[in-house]
């Protein structure tokens, strides 16, 4: 299955819901650098319901870190500042698709990485909410793969 990556994210509610998900799907979440919030928040328990039991979380220092320990996957990054389309990607079981923090989005080396992809918007709009994102991007990984 897929690996989700939430890089510093802020929002203990999309944290929640994303984790909801990967109990849902059986992808394993990774939460790497500093959260903008405690696990042990009340909106983050409260957003993942009674699923927290079925999650495989990781949490990582750094984004340094993953990638060496994980250096033969693939790591797609998910920015509102590239032209490539996450449907022309073929994902395959184990890729790593990663996420940035809510209001500031992935650093330049990873918007900048060839693997840097995004879900089209209409013009003008900032973007997506996170966790609904995250959905999108990983139903389009198993409807590919037939999951």
């Amino acid at each position: 299955m897929f690996n989700i990556v939430l890089y510093e994210p802020e929002i203990p509610q999309n944290t929640g819901n994303i984790a909801r998900l990967c109990a849902c799907t059986g992808a394993k979440l990774y939460l790497v650098g500093k959260l903008g919030f405690s696990l042990s928040s009340k909106y983050t328990k409260r957003a993942g319901l009674d699923y927290w039991e079925s999650v495989d979380i990781q949490k990582i220092d750094t984004m340094e870190e993953l990638l060496e320990t994980n250096k033969n996957a693939n790591f797609y990054y998910l920015t509102t500042k590239s032209k490539k389309l996450y449907t022309d990607i073929k994902f395959k079981d184990g890729d790593f698709l990663v996420f940035g923090p809510e209001t500031r989005g992935l650093p330049d080396k990873y918007v900048k990485d060839k693997n840097a992809i995004t879900i089209p918007m209409k013009e003008g709009q900032r973007s997506l909410n996170l966790s609904n994102s995250v959905a999108i991007v990983v139903y389009e990984g198993i409807r590919q793969n037939g999951i």
